[in-house]
């Protein structure tokens, strides 16, 4: 049964420094955008979500309908 993935979601004091760390390490802006205070960075499998002001600390998030590579199942 395919169900989703999970991904990581940081929360940043810095998404600008946060963002240019992760593109340095082979991750790439996959969703979001400055006005909105997050990004959502994807490296093959993996998945990153950086969120500055959006909640206290770092949680583990289900993507529902997502696979390993953020596509749609």
């Amino acid at each position: 049964m395919k169900l989703g993935a999970f991904s990581v979601s940081l929360s940043v004091k810095d998404l600008k420094a946060s963002k240019a760390f992760y593109e340095k390490l082979g991750f790439q802006v996959f969703a979001g955008d400055f006005e909105k205070n997050y990004f959502i960075m994807k490296s093959e499998d993996s998945l990153i979500g950086l969120f500055q002001g959006m909640f206290e600390n770092n949680i583990l998030t289900f993507n529902p309908g997502w696979d390993a590579k953020a596509r749609k199942l």
